[in-house]
């Protein structure tokens, strides 16, 4: 099943160019809320607006792997957008200027409907498309890296993703009060993550080493030049800061947006990189 889920992902993908003057950042699982007590994404809301203003005075075309909406817990859109007025704000400029291109992950699974991003987002954006894979691709075909939110590797929360949400909405969510975390999300359950990781690699190998980068497990990777090309954005909702991915150059980098205590400034942080992206093909 995870075999078929990845390779329709890696079929229907949207091609979009990796060249030496391309520069794209990519970051996943905002988890975006209504700023309520379940919002994981709050707390860290003005250090990614400030790295947002960075990339976009930068000209680098922002790229989301799912997971930018909490849909799952949230039943309405308009407290989403009224809580987080200033980001969408932001992501209109760079939709406004063909650098917004966003995936659908498990929690914005309904985002794969049309229909239902004209109905949601349709006041904010016009003509917004959500994609399930996107393919950024060199001059040679075959070097190319696959971007996708990564619960295909997980299918119980990719075919089922309608049983979760009911879940999390109506028995977890209220859980969280008294601080039990919902065991079936990977990136709350250590076993969940070591199998979807697992289920990732397994899927690389067979296709070649195929280079992936992926969220949903909310754990960064960042694969030396040797390894297997699994890479992992981390998320937006790491303890006081954010962790997303660069390319730029044609070089790749694992980068961290944080509070600098000494200057109380909202600083980047490279933990990983760059390394030329040849060095994985």
């Amino acid at each position: 099943m995870v075999h078929q889920l990845l390779t329709y992902a890696l079929k229907k993908a949207k091609k979009l160019p990796l060249r030496k003057d391309t520069k794209y950042i990519l970051f996943s699982d905002l988890h975006k809320g209504d700023n309520s007590y379940a919002d994981d994404f709050a707390h860290n809301m003005r250090i990614y607006k400030e790295a947002l203003h960075h990339y976009y005075k930068n000209d680098f075309t922002y790229i989301e792997l799912g997971d930018g909406l909490e849909l799952w817990e949230n039943r309405k859109i308009k407290p989403i957008i009224k809580a987080h007025q200033v980001i969408f704000d932001l992501l209109k400029d760079f939709h406004e200027q063909n650098r917004l291109y966003l995936l659908y992950g498990n929690h914005d699974m309904i985002m794969m409907y049309p229909f239902m991003v004209k109905k949601f987002l349709g006041t904010v954006f016009t003509d917004l498309k959500y994609y399930e894979s996107i393919l950024l691709q060199a001059e040679n075909p075959n070097h190319n890296l696959l971007l996708v939110h990564g619960h295909q590797a997980d299918y119980m929360n990719y075919l089922f993703w309608w049983f979760h949400r009911f879940l999390v909405r109506y028995v977890w969510k209220p859980l969280q009060l008294i601080g039990i975390n919902d065991p079936t999300s990977p990136a709350k359950n250590y076993k969940g993550l070591i199998k979807v990781e697992k289920r990732m690699k397994k899927w690389i190998l067979k296709n070649d080493n195929q280079s992936v980068i992926f969220g949903h497990t909310h754990r960064p990777r960042f694969p030396k030049a040797i390894d297997i090309p699994m890479f992992n954005t981390g998320s937006c909702v790491h303890p006081d800061s954010i962790i997303g991915i660069e390319i730029e150059n044609m070089q790749i980098s694992l980068i961290k947006w944080e509070d600098d205590v000494n200057t109380q400034k909202t600083i980047k942080v490279v933990l990983e990189g760059p390394i030329n992206l040849e060095g994985y093909w």
